[in-house]
């Protein structure tokens, strides 16, 4: 059977962490976590829980996760944020590949819970993510704060059936700061890679992000949340490229 590490990044997540770690206790040889000087309990409750803990200042998202695979002890990893749990059917699949498997990167659909509810259709379903690899053969890449596992050689990726769920806002203004932070720092990084915006990307790009996910993607199908994470998306793609207009005129 194939060992299998477990890598989360955390700061002031006393919420979160405890379920997390929960999740994958069944099929984890290893639980680690960087955390950026948490100032709540996360510390404590990770380390009651089995977990190993190494502090590290905040880096970025890509930064810590990347720093995060250099301190796991086998080949094979599943990163998962401190916000996110297995359910069963995802677990049952892990410990599948774990036992006979030559596949070196598996997919898994991400269902997030908004204020309660679990959301099944618009941009946030299936939300297909790269969690489980090969770290000899994947390193994480993208744009703050949207990172994604970049695969350094070609190899087969596998699907597998289950949900990585993503306990996210517990409230719309929750969520609406998030999209404050999220979008500066998206602006941000994207002005340093000589990406640039235009009053017509200002104007049409959040439009069709409110259009894709709530009518293209069945958002409505999802009720009033639904409604609610569409025009969220959109005022977050607005944010993102109004602010970076301004670091473009400055």
């Amino acid at each position: 059977m194939q060992p299998l590490s477990v890598s989360i990044i955390t700061f002031n997540e006393e919420k979160n962490i405890e379920r997390c770690i929960e999740s994958v206790k069944t099929i984890a040889d290893e639980i680690l976590i960087i955390d950026s000087f948490s100032t709540d309990n996360t510390v404590a409750i990770a380390e009651s829980k089995g977990a190993i803990v190494h502090q590290e200042k905040f880096r970025g998202y890509i930064e810590q996760k990347n720093f995060a695979l250099q301190f796991t002890a086998h080949p094979l990893v599943l990163c998962l944020d401190a916000d996110e749990a297995l359910n069963e059917i995802l677990i049952h699949s892990i410990l599948e590949i774990k036992t006979a498997t030559t596949v070196q990167a598996f997919t898994m659909n991400r269902c997030t819970n908004y204020c309660g509810r679990f959301i099944r259709n618009g941009l946030w379903y299936p939300d297909k993510k790269l969690r489980l690899f090969d770290k000899r053969i994947a390193r994480w890449g993208g744009v703050n704060p949207h990172d994604k596992i970049i695969l350094t050689q070609q190899v087969k990726v596998h699907h597998l059936k289950g949900d990585l769920l993503h306990y996210s806002y517990n409230s719309i203004e929750e969520h609406m700061l998030q999209n404050n932070k999220f979008s500066t720092i998206s602006a941000e990084a994207m002005h340093k890679t000589g990406k640039r915006t235009n009053l017509f990307k200002i104007i049409v790009h959040p439009v069709w992000a409110f259009i894709h996910g709530y009518f293209f993607r069945l958002g409505l199908l999802d009720g009033f949340y639904g409604f609610v994470i569409a025009i969220n998306v959109a005022h977050l793609t607005f944010q993102k490229h109004t602010k970076l207009y301004q670091l473009q005129k400055n």
